[in-house]
């Protein structure tokens, strides 16, 4: 499945494991750390967005010196940083 932002052309390719070695690694693929990163103009609108969907956050957005950050899972367990490159209170 590709999924992408409406009228673009780039997207991301979410693709199941293939065969027992592949299944054997889901979710552990960066080794407990952030792996995948999200960036949106609003982290706090869109993990009230996010949240309503049924999205678990480790914790609330928080603000950092590179800017607003939210730490989520997906279904496969691995960590993504949802973001925002403009510095401020979540």
């Amino acid at each position: 499945m590709v999924v992408r932002p409406p009228g673009e052309e780039t997207g991301l390719l979410l693709a199941r494991a293939d065969g027992e070695r592949q299944q054997a690694v889901v979710g552990g693929q960066f080794a407990g750390r952030v792996g995948l990163f999200l960036e949106v103009d609003d982290v706090a609108a869109e993990y009230t967005r996010l949240r309503g969907l049924g999205v678990e956050f480790e914790a609330p957005p928080r603000a950092e010196p590179y800017g607003t950050v939210a730490v989520f899972r997906d279904v496969a367990g691995n960590r993504w940083d949802l973001l925002s490159s403009e510095p401020g209170s979540p």
